[in-house]
């Protein structure tokens, strides 16, 4: 099942002799179910392709479906509430609100939607990330490692059908790093999420499943491991 495609998509910035095309032709999709990696330079394209994807930036052409919804078209408040509901966003920055518990961070989409929790489900994201005995806990009390675990809890809380991580592990160490690949790798294999992942370091883009290669806009590279 087709969770994402992209098609044509084009991004320009600026006007005339000042013009910057971003993004040139990219054309791809995402199966539901698989990790997929995009890697490139500083530049290359992949952290403006990120935020089309999540709505939060319009592609200057071409269209951009998520599980069926061409988000091209919502406008600003439409668009919110679909990142909320259906795309959740790891940035390297943990953007936890740091008056609130580890636990209260966590429920916010859902907090903010008024709706009732999933225990059950709740209690298994916790555990998979092992943060089970930071939940009554405030941001500034936890390691970097530790908050980034929480700022995946939060994204996968609202079941989204898409998980976009960009540069997650940015702020950490070597050791925490692989730590917070691994548990991606292990969200994607015991909850079934699908995974869209935007680094530079290739070492990292070489856990997912499929890695897609990104060079001033344009795909030049789409192979899955061990191809």
């Amino acid at each position: 099942m087709e969770i994402l495609k992209c098609s044509n998509v084009e991004k320009v910035f600026g006007k005339g002799n000042n013009q910057v095309h971003a993004l040139n032709g990219i054309d791809f999709s995402v199966d539901k179910g698989e990790f997929v990696a995009i890697v490139g330079a500083s530049g290359s394209g992949k952290s403006t392709l990120l935020h089309i994807i999540a709505s939060i930036d319009k592609a200057t052409k071409g269209t951009v479906i998520v599980d069926g919804v061409d988000i091209s078209k919502l406008n600003a408040t439409s668009a919110a509430i679909f990142r909320r509901t259906k795309v959740g966003l790891v940035y390297q920055f943990y953007n936890l609100i740091p008056t609130l518990t580890v636990r209260k961070n966590i429920l916010m989409p859902i907090i903010l939607d008024k709706r009732k929790p999933d225990k059950e489900y709740f209690e298994k994201i916790v555990s998979i990330l092992g943060i089970t005995d930071k939940l009554e806990a405030l941001p500034h009390q936890l390691s970097g490692g530790q908050q980034q675990r929480v700022a995946i809890a939060r994204s996968l809380i609202y079941r989204p059908v898409l998980l976009l991580a960009d540069e997650p592990t940015g702020n950490l160490d070597s050791k925490n790093s692989k730590e917070i690949i691994e548990l991606l790798k292990q969200s994607n294999h015991d909850l079934k999420q699908t995974i869209l992942l935007i680094t530079h370091d290739e070492k990292i883009a070489q856990e997912a499943d499929r890695i897609i290669t990104i060079e001033d806009g344009r795909i030049i590279k789409d192979q899955r491991r061990g191809e």
